[in-house]
């Protein structure tokens, strides 16, 4: 696949470089090409990260009612689907809640059951009718996809190459912009704006930091974002790993209407 790939950046540099043997100076070093602005870098990793249709997650996310973890996956093979642990902040089990987002549904399963049942089952139009908890959960979803951020970055109006790091033992290039949703969202997909809105209008900001972290394969390794009082940071790994979506039987799952 990689060789493949840098196959093509050497004819297209021929192209360009005449007779120089432009493709010697490529070198296979694809992402970090330095002639490439960092917009179609972006671009580029958007459309490799999103080719993947699945990945693994790590997340932390800190607000003033305390600190939430995430670990689990996402597949966005078909709509997005996303089967997640989260610890939440003062909870009285301490124990991690397994939630699985599959296309018409949340399933919850709290560790604790209710008459035998430990699943509970909340339909996407249920969950639409709560405000509160109800309508994080259902926009969990929304920022799930990891190509999404960087689609975002695309509409920073200040994105700048802060440079290159190590993430997690994996060299990446840390780029960092403002979001807001204002004109820029124009360059963007109906779908990143309504999410972008979302999660302003939540936190009651007008914009948010945010860094991603894109490594030398194009994907998307490691994204952190701030906005009021939200400190979230994710870690990507295993793209391509498939994620479990099925279901738990019905006989273990009470419906929530």
């Amino acid at each position: 696949m990689v060789g493949g790939l840098s196959a093509c950046n050497g004819k297209s540099d021929d192209k360009a470089d005449g007779s120089t043997g432009g493709s010697s100076s490529s070198g296979g070093s694809g992402a970090q090409d330095p002639s490439k602005s960092p917009l179609d870098a972006l671009k580029a990793a958007q459309t490799a990260t999103d080719a993947k249709k699945s990945v693994k997650l790590d997340g932390t996310t800190k607000t003033t009612n305390g600190t939430q973890t995430t670990k689990g996956g996402v597949d966005w093979s078909d709509g997005t689907q996303m089967s997640v642990e989260a610890t939440l902040p003062g909870s009285k089990t301490g124990k991690p809640m397994k939630m699985l987002y599959t296309k018409d549904a949340v399933y919850m399963n709290m560790g604790m059951s209710i008459g035998g049942k430990p699943w509970m089952k909340y339909s996407y139009d249920a969950l639409a009718k709560q405000s509160g908890t109800g309508s994080l959960l259902k926009e969990a979803l929304t920022t799930a996809n990891p190509s999404g951020p960087i689609e975002w970055m695309t509409a920073a109006s200040d994105l700048k190459v802060v440079g290159k790091e190590d993430v997690r033992g994996v060299q990446a290039t840390h780029y960092r912009g403002t979001i807001t949703t204002d004109v820029q969202a124009k360059k963007l997909s109906p779908q990143a704006q309504e999410a972008i809105k979302k999660q302003l209008a939540q936190s009651k900001v007008k914009s948010e930091t945010l860094d991603i972290w894109i490594d030398s394969n194009n994907l998307l390794v490691k994204k952190q974002e701030k906005f009021g009082a939200t400190n979230g940071e994710v870690y990507y790994t295993g793209y391509g790993t498939k994620v479990d979506m099925t279901p738990p039987p019905a006989s273990q799952v009470m419906e929530h209407h």
